[in-house]
């Protein structure tokens, strides 16, 4: 008799992408209208899912002008963000692609339905303020390269 084999289980994966957008020292953030599980507001860097044939880059431009009102010019891939969730009673793996984007035009005040507020902040209170780890992290390495001259 042979030893049963461990199953590693696989779960559905949604994959996203979103923007580091820096201003100077200031970064753009979102709060969207949709609460976190725990019912409290969440403060977050705009991003959202990727669609059709949109690669994670232009996904992410799309969703920075739809949830921050700002049109930006990419200066390089940041990473990924994973983790996993449950909705419906099913896990999801989901990955979020970041990108690092300067500033170009418009403003924060043009936001779609989907957020209640966007607005700049500075990098330094971005790497405490927003509400997941995973986009902390994003924002620091966004500041490490700023200090670094990269």
């Amino acid at each position: 008799m042979t030893p049963a084999r461990r199953q590693t289980q696989r779960f559905p994966e949604e994959h996203s992408a979103g923007g580091v957008v820096v201003n100077g020292d200031d970064v753009l953030v979102v709060v969207p209208k949709r609460r976190a599980a725990n019912g409290g507001k969440v403060l977050a860097l705009p991003k959202g899912h990727v669609d059709g044939d949109e690669t994670p880059e232009q996904a992410a431009r799309r969703e920075v002008r739809e949830e921050g009102g700002v049109d930006v010019d990419l200066l390089e891939p940041l990473g990924d963000v994973r983790y996993r969730y449950k909705r419906g009673g099913r896990l999801i793996d989901k990955r979020v692609s970041f990108f690092l984007f300067a500033y170009r035009s418009g403003s924060p005040a043009d936001h779609d339905h989907e957020i209640a507020e966007a607005r700049w902040i500075t990098l330094e209170e971005a790497t405490r303020a927003l509400s997941y780890s995973g986009e902390r992290e994003m924002v620091a390495e966004a500041l490490s390269k700023r200090r670094s001259g990269r």
